[in-house]
């Protein structure tokens, strides 16, 4: 009996062995192997990059010591808007940048990375039509409680049939429709507002946050337009969203370990919390959809119309059509509120700054909408306001990056792309580069798209707040118009300044954000 036991024992512990070896064998030829050739053909290609320090994390640990390093040196923030805060998010980029030029490979796992910040290669990456290029498969894996298969996280054919009905819901007629909502959902910011300012003695200037303030209104707007009369239940379904994102951007989702290593992580806490979150965001959903089944109205909103668009595409199948509404819900909800409502901050923060742009907002607002009410014919002529929310787009972009994955081997420009490789631009980099924008790149100037993008820069692909080409993102007029709505509804009825509470400090949390939020001093127009 016990030479049996004996034998059982040698016999698992020989399988083990077999097993490791197997395993390490599988990382080498199967990942390793692969990564180092795909490295290797764009290194043919004169393009150069760090070499990876570690062999199962690539530059990961690179990347960690620089932020580290980076992170002992504060940046000098008195004179911010002089400084590129990409430099105090990103120093890795920065750093590799200055060694390499505008292209250049690193590896993250064993997925090989190239950053693309040289404006022709961004323009034929962006412009590219094939299927074969998509969004980066190990990061959307990461965003799947969050955004299912929705349009942001889809790739290929799933993506461009959502695509096609999504993209309809947000034209701008349809557009111009909502613009009513957005004015009703402000009314209780601008009420809040005004109280406290009373509270202050009437005429006194008041201190208020405006980020949190501004991501309520912004969440208020998509819940009307995507839930209508349900609205209050879609808030319900922001805060768990909201809290999902806070869970996973203290975890560093953009860049922890990729590939297999991911799959061997246990479950954790904060896994299954997420996972709950999850699943009862996926279930209000679906229960304001069979409640609005079950309505008839003659007022439809985002939703009714997905229903519809689903439900009459016959190809795409019932379990289709249920998972497109839940996840594209998701989708919408979380990019229409969030980056809105984090750019409206953005712009508050330096119209603190520059009063004289207010004052030329709210002349122009006056002129066009004698109540100080704007609506969908007055929001084209205000050419101000428009300009002060590019100028702020162009600074303080809410997505930092432009990323995809090559599915197949691609040519962009002059590259030879290989299957599997990740290519990443820096927005805020492109967007603040003296070569394509001038001596006063780092400066609040809005006056430089006085006659539009096109004469704004030397390369108008290098402007890309939403995106360009295939993959522009389909909510960009909704965003436009709510920004401009509220900026014009705000500057008109308050003026404002920048209060001494306000600490600047840009931070990642899935899109650059105030660190520290946007306190300003506020008092009533006379």
């Amino acid at each position: 009996m016990e030479e049996v036991f004996s034998f059982g024992l040698k016999l698992a512990s020989s399988l083990a062995v077999v097993g490791i070896f197997s395993w390490i064998i599988y990382v080498y030829g199967n990942l390793w192997y692969k990564s180092q050739r795909v490295r290797r053909k764009l290194q043919m290609q004169g393009i150069k990059g760090p070499p990876p320090s570690s062999f199962l994390h690539g530059n990961l640990p690179d990347m960690q010591r620089i932020k580290s390093q980076a992170s002992l040196s504060k940046p000098n923030y008195d004179q911010f808007l002089a400084h590129d805060y990409s430099a105090a998010l990103f120093p890795f980029f920065q750093q590799w940048r200055k060694q390499y030029g505008l292209v250049y490979t690193y590896s993250i796992g064993m997925k090989q990375h190239l950053y693309v910040n040289e404006p022709d290669l961004v323009k034929e990456m962006n412009q590219c039509i094939t299927l074969s290029l998509g969004k980066p498969s190990y990061i959307t894996n990461k965003l799947s409680p969050m955004l299912g298969n929705g349009i942001l996280r889809a790739n290929g054919h799933s993506w461009a049939q959502q695509r096609k009905l999504v993209a309809a819901e947000f034209f701008m007629d349809k557009v111009k429709g909502m613009v009513g909502l957005m004015i009703e959902s402000a009314q209780p910011l601008l009420l809040k507002w005004e109280q406290i300012i009373e509270e202050q003695g009437g005429g006194a200037t008041a201190e208020v946050k405006v980020d949190a303030d501004l991501r309520g209104f912004s969440a208020d707007v998509i819940s009307r337009v995507c839930f209508g009369h349900s609205y209050s239940k879609g808030k319900e379904v922001f805060l768990k969203l909201r809290s999902i994102q806070k869970i996973m951007s203290n975890h560093g989702f953009l860049f922890g370990q990729s590939g297999f290593l991911e799959k061997l992580k246990f479950r954790t806490k904060k896994e299954n919390e997420i996972s709950s979150l999850e699943k009862e965001i996926e279930s209000l959903i679906w229960e304001l959809v069979e409640e609005r089944k079950r309505e008839s109205s003659s007022e439809k909103d985002l939703m009714q119309l997905l229903l519809e668009a689903a439900m009459s595409d016959q190809s795409l199948g019932k379990d289709f059509s249920k998972q497109f509404i839940v996840d594209n819900c998701k989708n919408i909800y979380f990019a229409g509120h969030e980056t809105t409502a984090v750019a409206a901050s953005w712009c508050l923060m330096l119209l603190a700054l520059y009063p004289e742009w207010q004052t030329r907002i709210r002349t122009e607002v006056a002129q066009h909408c004698p109540n100080g009410i704007p609506d969908a014919d007055s929001l084209p002529l205000l050419k101000t306001v428009t300009m002060v929310i590019q100028e702020v787009l162009r600074l303080y972009p809410p997505a930092a990056f432009v990323s995809r994955e090559a599915y197949e081997d691609i040519q962009i420009g002059s590259l030879n792309v290989p299957k599997g490789v990740c290519l990443w631009t820096l927005i805020p980099t492109l967007h603040r580069d003296p070569e394509i924008w001038g001596p006063d790149s780092n400066e609040f100037n809005p006056e430089r798209f006085s006659e539009g993008v096109s004469k704004a820069i030397k390369f108008p692909q290098a402007y890309v707040p939403f995106g360009i080409g295939t993959r522009l993102c389909v909510g960009k007029n909704f965003a436009m118009v709510e920004l401009k709505v509220v900026l014009a509804l705000i500057v008109s009825k308050f003026s404002f300044s920048l209060s001494p509470s306000y600490k600047h400090s840009p931070a990642y949390n899935m899109i650059v954000e105030p660190g520290h939020g946007v306190y300003i001093l506020i008092q009533k127009n006379r």
